[in-house]
């Protein structure tokens, strides 16, 4: 069929008549993957959200989000920088350039699935300032609003935590480049929004960010 813009996807009567063209066989859809698709056909905003420092508990907060966001009704993704790394990350290292490229992989996946009405949450360790500026600009230039989170963290609390054990293994000298140990992480200066997992349980952050969302992008039905 002939080529159309990535914008196609933003009309909601598009979508719908698409939606409701006849199928070739019979889908059955689970009540949880109805309310998704109504989601979906009604929204017109969709976001990106960048959550960054290592070990501060960002997965976390992202999982507990998408999943409140995908309960109340709207579509989101979660794309975590671990799974990532075992697909289509997997032949990236820890080195500088790697570290960027993998930030930039993942930034463009997110403002594809952003750009198709998707709320897209992006749980990576993105210690370069100029990684997350460029992650920024990419979703801007299409006009898809950009949410930078700070998830921030003692290093000790991180270190206590390790639930993969990386903080182990880098002081044992087992990792190299590891972000907080042997490999330095540059703050973000002015994000959009900073949560203390020192003082507060990722039920509480999870709320904040969920605040924010309904702030920035309001639900369009």
């Amino acid at each position: 069929g002939p080529l159309c813009s990535r914008r196609w996807l933003r009309y909601p009567a598009r979508r719908r008549a698409r939606m409701d063209a006849p199928m070739s066989r019979s889908v059955k859809l689970r009540p949880w993957q109805k309310r998704a698709i109504e989601a979906f056909l009604a929204s017109e905003h969709p976001d990106f959200l960048a959550v960054a420092t290592p070990g501060a508990g960002k997965t976390t907060i992202a999982e507990l989000v998408q999943e409140r966001l995908v309960a109340s009704g709207r579509p989101a993704y979660l794309l975590d920088g671990d799974n990532l790394r075992h697909g289509l990350n997997s032949n990236l290292g820890f080195s500088d350039p790697d570290r960027a490229e993998n930030v930039r992989r993942t930034a463009e996946v997110a403002r594809l699935f952003a750009d198709a009405g998707l709320i897209v949450l992006v749980s990576v360790v993105s210690p370069e300032s100029g990684s997350r500026a460029a992650a920024r600009e990419t979703h801007e230039q299409d006009a898809l609003p950009f949410i930078e989170v700070l998830v921030d963290a003692a290093v000790e609390l991180c270190e206590k935590r390790d639930p993969k054990g990386h903080y182990a293994r880098a002081r044992a000298g087992e990792i190299s480049g590891f972000t907080g140990v042997d490999s330095v992480y540059e703050e973000p200066v002015d994000p959009d929004i900073r949560l203390d997992t020192d003082a507060a349980e990722a039920s509480d952050s999870a709320g904040q960010l969920l605040e924010l969302i309904s702030t920035r992008i309001p639900d369009p039905r």
